[in-house]
């Protein structure tokens, strides 16, 4: 495979909250941002860029190929600009004549491998193929998330399906990774509302009661700050620990001060321990949160890490 050139023509920063959701996919969480020129390519220039890469299958026995060095200014590679763009069948190229090579944990200048942005960009193809070619699902971007937190973040069931499919040696690990806020996989399933992940995190091994390292809430607290009645079932079901402390001493029951939802209440009160019903001695409210974004990235801004 040979590349005359990767061309940085007009490149600009973009992010995904200026795209219109394709018919199928979830809308683009607020703050998944990448910089590598999706809105500054129209589609003839796009075209015309492609059209100079042309394939040699002879040429995957090299090892210098100069398409695998080609980056732009943003730090995007060829292949992270086919999946970009959604240029399949060049990406699948790609893939097919890197199996096991670095260059497809090449990361860009937000530590993204050509894996996340398959994932962000909702590819579950692209996904598997670069799974199954040796891309590292471990690997973590400038904000500490992985592939499959960014699936779980964004409630993507089809690259969460392929991702926890195709890395069964790695599961656990991812399981319980934190990135920079503290969340795991499941806090981040918990915290968009994604009821079917939360159920398929849990049957996988995710540990149910793990705390986000913050302000320690597990899942069932962020349910309660939530005020999710269906996910505070779920979890209940699942077997949360009702009686699990978070930092401040508060159960999930006592976030449900303050809050107007009696089904919740209701829920917590019957199975949560005599003694933990009444509030701790606090100088603080820890329940006052409803002037809060409960977005993934402000629902705690005590602590930032990173940047």
């Amino acid at each position: 495979m040979a590349v005359h050139r990767v061309s940085n023509r007009n490149q600009m920063d973009y992010n995904l909250d200026n795209m219109e959701p394709k018919l199928g996919k979830s809308q683009p969480c607020h703050e998944d941002r990448f910089d590598s020129g999706l809105d500054s390519l129209k589609e003839d220039d796009l075209v015309s860029d492609f059209e100079e890469m042309t394939v040699d299958v002879r040429d995957h026995t090299q090892e210098n190929n100069p398409w695998r060095n080609a980056v732009t200014e943003d730090g995007d590679t060829p292949l992270h600009l086919a999946i970009i763009h959604e240029a399949t069948d060049y990406a699948l190229q790609m893939i097919k004549l890197s199996h096991n090579h670095p260059f497809l944990n090449l990361q860009n200048h937000q530590r993204q491998t050509a894996l996340h942005l398959a994932v962000i960009t909702e590819q579950p193809q692209l996904v598997e193929r670069l799974l199954k070619a040796g891309c590292d699902p471990q690997l973590a971007d400038d904000s500490g998330n992985t592939a499959l937190h960014i699936a779980c973040k964004r409630g993507s069931l089809a690259c969460f399906s392929v991702i926890t499919q195709n890395c069964q040696r790695h599961l656990s690990s991812i399981l319980t990774f934190p990135n920079y806020n503290g969340h795991n996989c499941l806090h981040l399933a918990s915290v968009n509302g994604y009821i079917s992940l939360v159920e398929n995190l849990v049957q996988l091994g995710a540990d149910i009661n793990a705390q986000e390292q913050c302000s320690g809430r597990t899942a069932l607290h962020l349910a309660v700050d939530l005020q999710n009645p269906m996910l505070v079932h779920c979890l209940l079901n699942l077997g949360a620990d009702v009686n699990c402390l978070n930092y401040g001493g508060f159960t999930a029951y006592h976030l449900t001060y303050g809050r107007q939802n009696e089904e919740i209440r209701c829920q917590l009160y019957e199975r949560t321990a005599q003694e933990l019903r009444e509030l701790p001695d606090s100088e603080s409210d820890e329940s006052d949160m409803d002037d809060l974004d409960l977005s993934e990235d402000d629902l705690y801004d005590d602590i930032k890490f990173g940047k």
